[in-house]
């Protein structure tokens, strides 16, 4: 079942992300970090597509990756190229101006997060600098969604010459809103301990009240 899973979260958080550069992003010449940065900069400016730009900058760390985590590498690669395809797929959507600069900033940026963070809680991601975060992340015990921002806010602050000094400001809104709901989403998959009072309840001296599947058990002794 947990293939499934997965599936539905490559699937999904590639759906989220491609309406959140289409529909929010592009429309306002905005910029995410990463390699959804770097695909965008050459949309812009080279009429490229972004997903194609993506999966051949993403290629060398994936190499990297391939011979330092095997494991990794065959549960992230899929992801960054479902989520790179689906990207120019939609790209119909740059068509719609439906919001401001400032309510698509975090609108695209929210959007955005919810897909990377649902593939990262599931062991994937879309490739390039989220891929680094996810491997150094790992190996440092950092949050990958901290690593994120570090990494999207640099490459945005290198765009400030091609976009300009308004589209930066609203640019790092957007990849605070992507950071904040990566870290919301990507621990979406972890099992929470069962709910547990261990003490005197009334008159039982010693209570201890404990889920077990659906329902609740309650024990005790005087």
């Amino acid at each position: 079942m947990n293939w499934l899973y997965k599936c539905l979260a490559i699937f999904t958080g590639s759906m989220l992300v491609a309406v959140g550069v289409n529909l929010f992003l592009v429309p306002h010449r905005l910029m995410d970090g990463g390699m959804i940065g770097i695909g965008l900069l050459a949309t812009y400016y080279m009429q490229l597509p972004p997903g194609m730009v993506m999966i051949f900058v993403s290629l060398p760390m994936y190499l990297i990756v391939f011979f330092f985590d095997r494991r990794l590498f065959y549960h992230s690669f899929h992801g960054m190229l479902i989520s790179s395809f689906f990207i120019d797929v939609m790209s119909d959507l740059r068509q719609w101006n439906l919001l401001s600069t400032s309510s698509s900033a975090v609108t695209g940026g929210v959007m955005i997060g919810m897909g990377v963070g649902l593939m990262l809680a599931y062991e994937t991601n879309t490739g390039g600098t989220d891929l680094l975060a996810q491997f150094f992340a790992r190996r440092f015990n950092i949050p990958v969604a901290l690593l994120i921002l570090a990494i999207d806010g640099l490459i945005v602050a290198l765009s400030l010459r091609t976009i300009g000094i308004e589209r930066t400001i609203f640019s790092l809104i957007t990849i605070v809103a992507v950071a904040a709901t990566t870290h919301m989403f990507s621990g979406i998959s972890k099992k929470r301990l069962p709910y547990s009072v261990i003490g005197p309840l009334g008159s039982v001296k010693s209570t201890q009240i404990r889920q077990e599947g659906r329902g609740w058990r309650l024990l005790w002794r005087k």
